[in-house]
């Protein structure tokens, strides 16, 4: 069973935080790896952070780097991605993401139905 449920979103205020969740079934949790992607309006889909569920690397685009942290629980099947320092630029509709494949936005499985974070200056 295919299951990416996030939680989380909101409005802040620049500067602010936010922490996002993804709650994956067993089966989705046993993907390669799991990620975050963002689509702002008029924007393409791109890529935030990228976490491999087996081993724990990450990897993030430039952009959030030293501002947004991917983190996994195990034994919750949960992915979250943890939002410090935010800023306007942030703002977009957040999408949790599995692949079996490559870990990119071209590569992703299943998608979840995203959650809307929007900063304001």
């Amino acid at each position: 069973q295919v299951q990416l449920v996030e939680s989380g979103g909101g409005s802040v205020q620049a500067g602010g935080s936010l922490r996002l969740s993804c709650a994956a079934s067993v089966y989705t949790y046993s993907s390669k790896c799991m990620g975050w992607f963002r689509q702002a309006p008029g924007k393409e889909r791109e890529g935030v952070a990228v976490i491999y569920t087996g081993g724990g690397s990450s990897y993030y685009a430039d952009s959030v780097k030293g501002r947004l942290t991917i983190s996994q629980d195990n034994a919750k099947h949960t992915v979250y991605l943890q939002m410090n320092s935010l800023k306007p630029e942030d703002t977009a509709m957040y999408y949790c993401a599995a692949s079996w494949g490559s870990c990119t936005t071209k590569g992703v499985n299943y998608w979840g139905q995203g959650t809307q974070v929007t900063v304001s200056s």
